[in-house]
């Protein structure tokens, strides 16, 4: 299987935001991946799958990594899973 095209990104970033989170920038390029992925997945924005890619994780560790961020992995309320089980 083919390794999948990646973009590079720049992002220009006042160095003290590393020093005020405790992190060295490529710790923070991490963070950041996983912080935007859960919020788009949060948002059902994109799949648990496709989250995974964007935060650079197995699906399971993403959905591991969810309650850090206290996000359910079921993106579903209680009238939607009422009307799947409905068939509606």
């Amino acid at each position: 299987m083919s390794k999948p095209k990646t973009v590079e990104v720049s992002l220009d970033l006042p160095q003290g935001v590393f020093s005020a989170l405790r992190q060295d920038p490529a710790s923070f390029v991490g963070e950041m991946r996983l912080a935007a992925a859960v919020k788009w997945y949060e948002m059902h924005e994109i799949s648990q799958a496709k989250a995974a890619e964007i935060a650079g994780l197995s699906r399971s560790e993403f959905l591991s990594t969810l309650a850090r961020f206290s996000v359910s992995p079921f993106q579903y309320d209680a009238d939607e899973i009422v009307a799947e089980v409905e068939g509606e």
